[in-house]
């Protein structure tokens, strides 16, 4: 009987190392899903443009 419940302890708590975020776990996937997918994107040529104009403009603006 011990040896039962000792086992079912083991197993839920590789279950638990496996699965961090419990009943979550399913919406981390996606949101991680998401992020990855998000960073991934290719920024258009006009948005990088204006970081460009904005990285150049800043250094000006610090000598004033």
């Amino acid at each position: 009987m011990t040896k039962n419940i000792t086992a079912g302890a083991a197993d839920r708590r590789r279950a638990a190392s496996s699965d961090l975020l419990g009943p979550n776990s399913e919406i981390g996937r996606k949101l991680k899903q998401y992020y990855d997918e998000l960073v991934s994107d290719h920024v258009p040529d006009r948005f990088a443009q204006l970081l460009s104009q904005l990285e150049q403009a800043e250094p000006a603006q610090k000598k004033d």
